[in-house]
């Protein structure tokens, strides 16, 4: 006989987790303490439930496996949605467990808003973003919930799974010998089958013959199916440009010579050249999202035959324009084209490939004005400097939105052995630091770099805490634009000029970050100007420990190239095709870059 908490406690451990990212509560207690009890789990305490989860959630990212987090009833589980939904955006495998109150105590079917203290119903309020979502009415269940959920979190397409936990299900007593386990044979996978696999290979192939200017777009979906060997190995035979989604920027380094970018609306104009110039697009583990799209789906690739290769059936089914569509796990989409490799003919793209080298030297995203000297830092000099003094072996988060977070995923250099971790589909403020948290534990405390707004770093503020507990060598770089750069820039775009709560001439201020670090008892450099930039970095990542580098940014500072977009006369936004990105070129500039000739 074994209590229910001690079952799911050596249930994770047996998972080969190491560690549960938690903040306590009355409503999870016996799981807490059989936690604490278990030799084989580390945890880590964090300030907020949705640190909690987002730590988590970076755990699995790196681990490319499952992160846990638990959290108490009611404030414990709704802090935690955020961090979920992420997850569920972004295909990460997260598992919560959240105490719940007695189940006598609970509303269910009693009409009233709630019963138990802290109670509220934290199932109906997650499924809509969890693979699987379930309250433990029934000790001898819990075996069977459990497998279930972990089946369906890292099956298929992955994501998250919520299981709920009443308090005397917790501390109740069962007998491990004769749960009931769960059998995964009842769920049927949308996948094509292995003979219709090799038929569209078969298919692409085809068109990959008839391709002059064919190009590959790689997007998460193959690290989640683990087929980064044989995605490199492909593209080292058919040696045709690879461009990357910003969930994959790793996964070849910035001097691989068939790197050449990632496109989208915040992008390097050559990526997007490539890309709207194609004539066949082979698109890998890429949900498309409208960012990426550049929120038109009819002039996304727009001269290619497209190829779409993603394991969820509706991602596909949203677009349009889909010439070849193929429900598959990515890994066995790469093995078997790998197998058919022999039906590849050589073909002649040594034009096409010299024009995508052409733009990458023409058109980059880092001027050389943005290197000179000024009274502020240049965001974009900042991370030119960033990616030549990091280490083969760092990791970075750019936190999930702002200018911090497109800015870095646009012009970081990736070097060979980095890890780049971010979770850009939420694009949610208060990622960097827990994410940095969850990240640089998985790595066994690897060096992390974490990019973070000023505006973003008081969402999670409080994690700078955890970093100093556990004396984490996290390097927070907070750019401090005066506030919320992207919506200023924003209102300034669409609203002539007027500003409402984005700086202090709107109704916002934020603190002094170097103070507050301070206080926590964190090392802090404030970077005022671009003069000795370099040094002044290097000095921040040669640094033990964790160190807070707070960086004065331009608060005028824009992005670019992005693209652009109008407000029409009915009030509806349009925005501009991918290869046309602000700052616009001429339009006889464009039109030359664009025109091919009979051999590209």
């Amino acid at each position: 006989m074994i209590k229910l908490s001690d079952y799911v406690i050596n249930f994770i451990a047996s998972l080969g987790v190491d560690t549960i990212f938690l903040l306590p509560g009355g409503g999870c207690m016996h799981l807490v303490d059989s936690l604490g009890r278990n030799a084989k789990l580390n945890y880590v305490c964090c300030l907020h439930e949705q640190a909690a989860v987002i730590a988590a959630d970076g755990y699995a990212q790196y681990k490319n496996d499952l992160g846990v987090a638990l959290v108490t009833t009611g404030p414990g589980g709704t802090n935690a949605i955020t961090g979920v939904a992420a997850s569920w955006i972004d295909s990460t495998p997260l598992l919560v467990i959240s105490g719940q109150v007695k189940r006598k105590d609970m509303s269910l079917g009693k009409g009233v808003r709630q019963m138990g203290v802290q109670e509220v119903d934290i199932v109906s309020m997650v499924k809509p973003i969890t693979k699987y979502a379930f309250t433990i009415m029934e000790p001898e269940s819990i075996r069977y919930h459990l497998e279930k959920a972990i089946y369906l979190a890292k099956s298929g397409r992955p994501g998250p799974v919520w299981i709920d936990i009443p308090l005397d299900v917790q501390g109740s007593v069962i007998d491990e010998n004769s749960l009931e386990g769960f059998q995964p044979t009842s769920f049927i996978s949308n996948e094509v089958s292995s003979l219709n696999l090799e038929s569209l290979v078969k298919e692409v192939i085809k068109l990959l013959n008839k391709a002059k200017r064919p190009v590959i777009l790689a997007g998460k979906g193959i690290r989640l199916a683990k087929a980064e060997e044989e995605f490199l190995k492909l593209i080292e035979i058919l040696k045709i440009p690879v461009l990357l989604t910003w969930r994959l920027i790793d996964i070849i380094p910035e001097d691989h010579e068939l790197n050449f970018g990632r496109p989208g609306s915040i992008a390097s104009r050559y990526a997007n050249f490539i890309l709207q110039s194609a004539d066949l697009l082979i698109s890998v583990g890429a949900r498309l999202d409208l960012s990426q799209v550049g929120y038109n789906y009819k002039w996304f690739a727009k001269n290619a035959k497209k190829v779409i290769v993603d394991i969820d059936e509706k991602e596909i089914q949203k677009l349009e324009g889909v010439d070849l569509p193929i429900v598959a796990d990515a890994k066995d989409f790469l093995k078997e084209f790998l197998k058919q490799i022999d039906k590849v003919e050589k073909v002649n793209r040594s034009p096409w490939l010299e024009r995508c080298k052409y733009w990458k030297d023409k058109y980059p995203v880092i001027l050389p004005e943005y290197l000179e000297d000024s009274p502020y830092v240049n965001t974009y000099a900042f991370i030119d400097v960033l990616s030549n003094l990091l280490n083969e072996d760092d990791i970075i988060v750019p936190g999930s939105s702002g200018s911090c977070s497109e800015i870095t995923c646009q012009a970081i250099r990736i070097k060979k052995g980095q890890r780049v971790i971010n979770s850009p589909g939420l694009g949610s403020m208060g990622f960097g630091l827990p994410q940095s948290i969850g990240v640089c534990i998985a790595s066994g405390k690897k060096r992390t770099i974490c990019i973070v707004g000023d505006g973003g770093l008081q969402h999670n503020l409080q994690e700078l805490e955890t970093i100093k507990r556990l004396n984490l060598p996290i390097k927070v770089f907070v750019l401090n634009n005066n506030g919320y750069g992207s919506i200023r820039n924003t209102q300034r775009r669409f609203f002539e000029g007027r500003l409402v709560c984005c700086d202090p001439s709107s109704g916002l201020t934020l603190p002094d970050t170097c103070k507050i670090a301070s206080a926590y008892g964190i090392k802090t450099i404030r970077i005022s100007e671009q003069k000795n930039l370099k040094d002044r970095v290097k000095e921040v990542l040669d640094m033990n420990g964790p160190v807070v580098c707070e960086i004065m940014i331009d608060p005028d500072l824009q992005i670019a190239p992005r693209l652009s977009s109008v407000i029409k006369e009915d009030g509806s936004i349009e925005s501009k095709p991918l290869e046309d990105l602000w700052p616009f070129l001429e339009k006889e500039e464009l039109e030359k870059e664009l025109q091919f000739d009979n051999d590209t």
